[in-house]
């Protein structure tokens, strides 16, 4: 409802200021809608929490949102297979971390298909072997992973093709989260040649640790390649971004572990932390976190 009015209140400004409605709806069409999700591994013994009695919450969740490109975490072969059901008009892509196949939680990725069409994509392990399916390495507790997709926008002529990936971080290696982010930072770099660049996930760290730094900070006098998507929205920390629910509505006061980065191909229109809930609970451990981006005019 609130969008809607917000959407009314445009409008009449438009009008008043003789501002083209048609552009002002274009500019808008073109946004990129972005969603991550860590949404909890459908075996955990989470009793009133468990995956089945909320999985159809968590649908409307995504479905609120309606993100052109979802990032999800601790996905289950299962939990991947209910949302592609749910949400046809998405492709999928993942592979299980333990063997690159099924087996194992998945860095699953989705993208609306009549958005984007895929040019390329694959998975890498967060290890000194980055692609041997399954590795780990470090102090790393278990195997980590990345999920990207090349895609081009079918609605944005000549945009640049957009370049997703999608991943989670050790719980337990402080070593391993740190060697993690560097490692996808060369990724990106090596991947991402004239793509405009999108990251989600879970990095079990928060703001100003060391992976955080790793990937957002400067190297060598140079503008770093990513930006916090949510900082850069909202430049004044508040006390209010903790983004592990524990399945709490008003868990709000932890760390920021999930984030949105992306390269400066983007302006972030918005970014936020979702706290849908129902009754006190919230449809995963995490809260999402989503981000609404628009390519800046290339010189």
């Amino acid at each position: 409802m609130q969008s809607r009015k917000s959407d009314i209140w445009l409008s009449l400004l438009c009008l008043c200021l003789g501002w083209p409605l048609a552009a002002q709806a274009e500019d808008k069409a073109t946004d990129v809608r972005v969603m991550s999700f860590n949404i909890r591994y459908g075996t955990a013994s989470d009793g009133e929490n468990h995956w089945d009695r909320r999985k159809d919450f968590l649908v409307e969740t995504v479905r609120a949102f309606v993100p052109d490109l979802l990032g999800t975490q601790e996905t289950l072969a299962v939990q991947r297979d209910y949302l592609a059901e749910k949400l046809p008009e998405y492709h999928h892509l993942s592979v299980g971390r333990d063997d690159g196949r099924e087996e194992g939680e998945m860095a699953a990725l989705y993208y609306r298909q009549a958005r984007f069409e895929r040019l390329d994509g694959g998975h890498f392990w967060l290890s000194e072997t980055p692609h041997k399916a399954g590795s780990k390495s470090w102090d790393s507790a278990l195997p980590r992973m990345v999920t990207w997709v090349k895609l081009r926008d079918r609605e944005v002529e000549n945009a640049p093709p957009a370049i997703y990936f999608n991943t989670h971080f050790d719980h337990q290696g402080t070593t391993a989260r740190l060697e993690s982010a560097w490692l996808l930072r060369r990724q990106i770099a090596a991947l991402a040649r004239d793509c405009a660049v999108i990251v989600t996930g879970d990095f079990n760290a928060d703001q100003g640790s060391p992976p955080y730094l790793a990937l957002f900070d400067r190297e060598e006098g140079e503008l770093p390649p990513l930006i916090d998507a949510y900082r850069a929205a909202h430049p004044r920390r508040a006390a209010d971004e903790g983004t592990f629910s524990g399945f709490r509505a008003n868990a709000v006061s932890g760390p920021r572990i999930d984030w949105i980065a992306v390269s400066r191909d983007w302006e972030v229109r918005s970014a936020s932390i979702d706290r849908t809930s129902k009754a006190g609970r919230t449809p995963s451990d995490h809260f999402a976190v989503t981000a609404i981006l628009r390519l800046k005019p290339r010189p």
